[in-house]
């Protein structure tokens, strides 16, 4: 099985942490080059240092904001013009704030669409062009099992990453032609700060310590344990490689068994 990516040219975003870093440092270790994509130059510089470089990659980071989209259109429009392929593209950024949603503003809505659907958006059409061009192409978007089953507490992000999934289903039928695949990757309950601030709100609401909380969570996971990043970033550099060619359009739960669905 082929899953090399050795010469593939990768631009993963929200890259300095959790998931996204794990998924840059998975692909570079596959061979990629990776473009890293954050808002914190500072991290960024930081995870520079810890991507493989054993054969001969070149890596380099991109400062954008996602809450402000024109920031990342300009940057990945600077960034495209500069190359003459980019071969693979992992959307990811962090989830809206928790919250029931009814007690949501319309402002949260507003900033959850455009962080995750109108970024993903710019990020597609700069680098799909270069795609079509390198007769390669690889998008995967980072999302949640919220996309089959809502998760309680979560009114906006649930609301947020269904609609990315339909962008994201409906993209992968336009480029299937050309050989370019899109999928979503949907993680359960990751050890990530997301997680770590979802538990601790729950605790508090719940009235009972932090650590007995997680304890009882991870009991409701059929294999009674919370996901790795490390995980998640296997799942997706299995997709970004040459092994996945045929896979598109689909939603692929990284979650122990956790989604109720099939």
């Amino acid at each position: 099985m082929n899953i090399s990516l050795k010469n593939k040219q990768a631009v993963v975003a929200g890259s300095t942490q959790g998931i996204g870093k794990a998924i840059a440092i998975e692909l570079a270790l596959l061979g990629a080059n990776v473009t890293l994509l954050a808002r914190n130059e500072a991290a960024l510089r930081q995870v520079i240092t810890e991507l493989d470089t054993s054969s001969g990659q070149q890596h380099d980071y991109i400062v954008a904001d996602f809450a402000k989209p024109e920031t990342v259109k300009e940057a990945i429009n600077k960034y495209a013009a500069s190359k003459e392929e980019v071969h693979i593209l992992i959307n990811n950024t962090g989830g809206p704030p928790a919250g029931a949603i009814l007690d949501a503003t319309v402002q949260s809505f507003v900033d959850a669409f455009s962080a995750h659907i109108i970024c993903n958006q710019h990020l597609s059409q700069a680098l799909v062009p270069l795609m079509k061009k390198a007769k390669y192409g690889r998008i995967v978007n980072i999302i949640s099992t919220s996309v089959k089953v809502p998760i309680a507490g979560l009114g906006v992000s649930n609301t947020i990453r269904g609609a990315t999934a339909s962008w994201a289903k409906t993209l992968a039928t336009e480029l299937a032609p050309f050989g370019i695949t899109v999928n979503n990757i949907l993680p359960g309950f990751t050890k990530t700060s997301r997680l770590e601030s979802l538990i601790q709100t729950r605790a508090k609401n719940a009235n009972v310590n932090v650590e007995e909380y997680s304890t009882n969570l991870q009991a409701t996971i059929p294999m009674r344990r919370f996901g790795e990043a490390e995980e998640i970033a296997a799942a997706a550099a299995f997709l970004a490689s040459p092994a996945a060619s045929f896979i598109t359009g689909i939603n692929l739960p990284v979650d122990g068994g956790n989604t109720p669905s099939l």
